[in-house]
């Protein structure tokens, strides 16, 4: 029989038969142990259930993608959370989340949250339209505004395994609890003092939501680029990777090189500027960790 992980506390697995959507818990087997290896949530797995009752996990099918903090597989897309303001918007982390998932396979929906706060929404919509052009999905929503995106997001969860992650205290909960008010997770007000939120949200677990199954997690624990060359972080950015086709040389990384597509329209201002510095600034990264 087979089943998705949905939940795991201490050696407990919560999971979900494919087919009748009937939910057990039930312990992995020692085989496991011996493979040096575990079941993560997310995980489509076989399980038998034995004539006491018990059940217990016995193979994990192939992942198709494996992040390791959130301890979450077979990801489908991740809705990226980032505040418009308290805490102001974050062009870097917002980057290094894209890049991250666009190195394993996994489709972003950048979700700019409270934008009922706003009372000048200019710079703001310029980025908001800079990110829709490179095709990213991105909705304007909010807890108290009904008129935002928030639907459109319900729509898009539907038949999906999402994740759902953005920085601490940017209301990734709150969005939850307004879209589905049966759920009642726990959340904090933000601490002004410190200028981010406290994390709220203590271990993964997949939620069956709008027909699809969602994760609410306590975020991306590393955030470094970690098994990546630098020609990874050019193909993470969309618009770089496609102006690299102009570019006089292949394998132009757009930092010195002449004749440089992205550069030329970086200078054309065709490229956020902060594109291009978190860009340098990845790539630097990416240097420094391979040298380690």
């Amino acid at each position: 029989m087979t089943a998705r992980i949905i939940s795991l506390l201490a050696d407990l697995y919560k999971i979900q038969d494919l087919e009748s959507k009937d939910v057990y818990q039930g312990k992995a087997t020692g085989l496991f142990r011996y493979k040096k290896m575990s079941p993560k949530v997310g995980d489509i797995v076989e399980y038998e259930k034995l004539p006491d009752g018990q059940i217990y996990i016995t193979k994990i099918h192939e992942r198709f993608n494996d992040l390791v903090r959130p301890a979450i597989t077979n990801i489908d897309q991740a809705i990226v959370v980032m505040s418009v303001l308290e805490p102001t918007f974050n062009d870097n982390l917002l980057d290094r989340f894209l890049t991250i998932l666009e190195f394993n396979n996994i489709e972003p929906i950048i979700l700019f949250s409270k934008w009922d706060l706003l009372t000048e929404a200019d710079s703001i919509n310029k980025i908001f339209e800079y990110y829709k052009g490179l095709g990213y999905k991105c909705l304007k929503v909010s807890t108290k505004m009904e008129s935002l995106d928030n639907l459109e997001l319900i729509d898009l969860i539907k038949d999906k395994v999402s994740v759902l992650t953005g920085q601490s205290g940017v209301g990734k909960s709150s969005i939850l609890n307004a879209l589905f008010p049966n759920l009642d997770l726990k959340t904090n007000e933000i601490s002004k003092a410190l200028g981010r939120g406290k994390h709220t949200t203590r271990h993964v677990e997949l939620l069956s939501l709008a027909g699809g199954l969602i994760a609410d997690t306590p975020g991306f624990g590393t955030m470094d680029f970690t098994g990546f060359e630098e020609i990874d972080i050019m193909h993470s950015f969309r618009e770089f990777f496609e102006y690299s086709k102009s570019c006089k040389y292949n394998g132009c990384l757009h930092i010195k090189e002449p004749n440089c597509k992205v550069k030329e329209m970086k200078d054309a201002n065709l490229i956020l500027e902060t594109r291009y510095t978190n860009y340098l600034q990845f790539i630097d990264e990416c240097k420094k960790l391979r040298k380690w």
